[in-house]
Formats: structure tokens, C-alpha cells, sequence
């Protein structure tokens, strides 16, 4: 995954369509059985975790066994995407099934009033009949107090911190020793051990692998390098001395990216050295060791009661992160690959044939109707994405094939502070046009370019392509 993004359809749908048609019928049975009964729903959502930066997807050096387990006895979706790659707007549209321009969580400052308001598949889950839990960072604003749709609610302010997290457990105050991590796996691990007679939905939100950041009332942070990556005690010598991984578009600087090669005041030029660090990438990748571990204790705890393939698990993150390519680390926020990929691994055998593949361009704006479908609750309205049960079938037709990205401008980081763009992508091409930049968009080839190094946008020979790729654009937005 680190040399080139995989975007051949054809191998693993065929597979599953001759899985299906050579009949199947204890698969058929099983999965009219499981629709009947409404599955478990177990939903974990990482925090800037690559698409790559797992043992599963391709990384070198990192362990990820439990996590793993769900690609290996589940679906790995090898082109899944979010369509606002920065932390607020990406989780809204999880929850929603919408564009940021449509929810309105355009960015991290306090949206808290608003994410109270929002129609989410959590609270349409509810109305059929679910046991609802939310563990983790919410992060739509600071405000840690239950949101509609939970029964079981776990959180803290903001961005939280790695260690002795101060927590609101259904609205009371309560301070935790520990590493946070392990507090929400425990936490989600005691809310599986309930008895019920009803279906559950879990939806567990690490602050892992996100950086430790200080951050204020209006959504602002104090720590313009990036934060800190801090791992549990028992995993900080992990992966010692490990190369880190890096991808042909991290050797040097942006080339014909004009938005990035600007002269920013008191910021060096974009190259090599201004990339993330080798042992950035190490403590990433400890800090992730907890997660893993946690995993292992959620599938650990649902076999032991039997409810585990009765679980529609979904292993997923919020937006990408930059390993230095094109010179870039802690920005994020843009709309090149390596920050709007993401990972999705889910498992139920009921649905989902173990170790297969799906190739359709798939978003995080599709996980609510998805959740809802699989759970046979009404849809929510204004919706943009859709459901991916067909994909899980092995039926791509009439699948999308262009999708929008989005991000507005906020003044966090200096470098990308008026670096709003719309831009839309399909399989073959990427243009990203800049909202408050004149003459910086950008066009790709993503066939003969997926590292996205060479900006054709005006190469005569890609023009006819790039008129395409406007009025795409418009469509997508209107």
C-alpha cells in the first residue's frame, strides 16, 4: 500500500460473485436470520489513522494482530475516503450522512449547540429498539455532555489528554487515573458484559492516534508544531530503531503545487526536513499498540457471550495523516490521498465473505445509511451518501464514480490557513479547485500520477479532462 493505491475493481467482485452464484444456502439462510434479528452494531473510530498504517494494509513495521482479525475474517475496503479530511466536519458526516456544506460542522472551532441538534443514525437506531453507548472523544466543540440517541454516554472535553482524563459517565464528573486509552477499552468492554434482551450499538471514539493538543473554548489550539504522540508505559520502546516508511511524494517538497510552495512568514519552505520524523511515526504507531489490545478485548468479550457474529464490527478513522509527503506532517486538511484515505475493516459473517475485498469508492458519508440499513430503521433525510450493502453482495452497479472533498479555512495552522478548496475525484482523476486562491487549482492523473507529484492542469493534452472535472464538480455540489 505504501508503493501505489490499489484501485482494481475487477478482481475481488468477480470472486464474490462466483462465491454467490455457485449458492451458497447456509450463507443465504444465515443472513436473512441475522436481518430478522437485528445485529449488534460495533462501531470504532480512530483519530487521524492512516489508510496504510496498519499491519493489514501494508505497513512494514507495525503489529496490529487483533485489528487484523477483522480484515482477515471480514471486508477490507480498499478505496474508502472521507469527504472533509479534518476531525469536527469528518465525524458530523459519520453520523449525518452528509457533506459538511449540508450539516454545517465545517470545521473544529465549538459546535457543540449545533451537534446536540444534529439527525444522526445513532438516534434513528434508538427508535428501533437499540441499547445505545457513546465512549470516547466526541469532538464537535468542547462540550462533553450527552448527545440525543445514547443511553450510555462516556466522554470528555475536547481534545482530552492521554493520561487522567477528567470524564462526564452520564453526566457525572468523575477523574480517571490512567492511560485513556485503556479507560475507554475497559469502559467499552463493561457496557458488552451487560445483560439485555435488546440489540446494542457501541460506538467507541478514540482520541488515539491524534496528537496531544491544548485546546481552548472557541475550538483553538495552543500547539502550532503539530502536539505530541504519547504512548502507554508498556509500549514506549516498541518498533525501536524501525525506517520508517516513505512513499515516492516524501523525498522533497511540493512541485507545481503553487498553494504550498507560497513564501509563508516565519515558516520554511516546505521539503524533506519539514516532513514528519521517523520517531513521530514510531510513537504513532505505539499509541496505536493500546488500541490493538482493545480490539482484542471488544472480540474477546463478544465471542465469550456469542454475540460476536451476530456483530456488524466496523474498524474505521476520522481523516489520514502525512508521513512527510510533499513535505507536509501535522496540516492534515487537504485533499491529496494520504490525509482523505482512510482505513474500513468490517466483519460480519453473516453478510460478509471472510478476507474479501471491496474496490467502489466508498465514504464515511455512506456509514449511516449503511448502519441503518443493516438494522432496519428508517433512513434519515437529505442524505448523501448510501448504502453499501450491495457492495458487501458484490454488486457494484450503478455505484458512484466521482465524490466530493470539501474543507473551509480556519487559521490553525498558518501554512493552510486560506486553503479552502472543493475539489472532486473519481478513479482516474483528481482537480482541486482553491476558493480563496486564484490561478493554484490543481488537476491529477491518478493512473499515471497516484502519488500525485505532477499538477497536468495546464497540459494541453488534459484539458478536455479538466472541463470534465468542472462540470463534475458542479454537479456534485449542486
Amino acid at each position: 500500500m505504501f508503493e501505489k493505491p490499489i484501485v482494481n475493481k475487477q478482481t475481488a467482485l468477480t470472486s464474490r460473485r462466483r462465491f454467490i452464484a455457485l449458492g451458497f444456502p447456509a450463507l443465504a439462510g444465515s443472513m436473512r436470520a441475522a436481518a430478522a434479528a437485528k445485529p449488534n452494531i460495533v462501531f470504532i473510530l480512530m483519530d487521524d489513522l492512516r489508510w496504510d498504517e496498519l499491519a493489514c494494509l501494508g505497513h512494514p513495521f507495525i503489529k496490529s494482530p487483533n485489528i487484523d482479525r477483522i480484515s482477515r475474517e471480514g471486508v477490507t475496503f480498499r478505496n474508502a475516503f472521507v469527504t472533509t479530511p479534518l476531525c469536527s466536519p469528518s465525524r458530523a458526516s459519520f453520523l449525518t450522512g452528509q457533506y459538511a456544506h449540508v450539516h454545517g460542522v465545517i470545521d473544529n472551532t465549538d459546535h457543540s449547540p449545533l451537534s446536540h441538534r444534529l439527525q444522526t443514525f445513532p438516534r434513528q437506531l434508538e427508535g428501533v429498539g437499540y441499547d445505545n453507548a457513546f465512549i470516547g472523544k466526541w469532538h464537535m466543540g468542547v462540550d462533553e455532555s450527552a448527545r440525543p440517541g445514547f443511553h450510555h454516554w462516556v466522554s470528555f472535553k475536547g481534545q482530552g489528554t492521554y493520561f487522567d482524563p477528567d470524564l462526564n459517565i452520564n453526566g457525572k464528573s468523575v477523574k480517571v487515573k490512567g492511560y485513556t486509552t485503556d479507560i475507554l477499552n475497559d469502559h467499552a468492554v463493561s457496557f458488552l458484559e451487560r445483560k439485555r434482551s435488546s440489540p446494542f450499538f457501541l460506538y467507541l471514539s478514540h482520541k488515539a492516534v491524534h496528537p496531544e493538543l491544548t485546546q481552548f473554548a472557541d475550538g483553538s489550539v495552543s500547539d502550532p508544531d503539530g502536539g505530541k504522540f504519547i504512548p502507554a508505559e508498556r509500549h514506549k520502546k516498541l518498533y525501536a530503531g524501525a525506517a520508517a516508511p516513505r512513499r515516492a511524494n516524501a523525498h522533497g517538497g511540493p512541485q507545481g503545487k503553487p498553494a504550498l510552495q507560497r513564501k509563508i512568514d516565519n515558516l520554511p519552505p516546505l521539503s524533506a526536513q519539514t516532513g514528519t520524523d521517523d520517531e513521530t511515526i514510531r510513537n504513532r504507531a505505539r499509541v496505536l499498540a493500546a488500541v490493538d489490545e482493545g480490539v482484542g478485548k471488544i472480540l474477546r468479550v463478544l465471542e465469550k457471550s456469542g454475540q460476536l457474529d451476530n456483530t456488524f464490527f466496523v474498524f474505521t478513522s476520522d481523516e489520514g495523516y502525512f508521513y512527510g509527503e510533499f513535505g507536509l506532517s501535522y496540516e492534515r486538511r487537504l485533499a491529496y490521498e494520504e490525509s482523505a484515505r482512510i482505513p474500513l475493516l468490517i466483519r460480519y459473517p453473516a453478510m460478509i465473505k471472510p478476507g474479501s475485498f471491496v474496490d467502489g469508492m466508498t465514504l464515511n458519508i455512506d456509514i449511516a445509511p449503511t448502519l441503518l440499513q443493516i438494522a432496519g430503521a428508517e433512513p434519515l433525510s437529505n442524505v448523501n451518501g448510501r448504502s453499501f450493502v450491495p457492495l458487501l453482495h458484490g454488486d457494484a452497479k450503478g455505484w458512484r464514480t466521482s465524490f466530493l472533498i470539501e474543507r473551509f479555512s480556519d487559521n490553525v495552522f498558518p501554512r493552510v490557513a486560506d486553503m479552502g478548496y472543493q475539489a472532486v475525484r473519481t478513479e482516474r482523476w483528481k482537480y482541486i479547485q482553491y476558493k480563496e486562491l486564484s490561478g493554484m487549482d490543481e488537476l491529477y492523473d491518478l493512473r499515471s500520477d497516484p502519488y500525485e507529484m505532477k499538477n497536468v492542469i495546464h497540459d494541453a493534452a488534459a484539458q478536455s479532462s479538466l472541463a470534465q472535472m468542472r462540470i463534475e464538480l458542479q454537479k456534485l455540489l449542486r
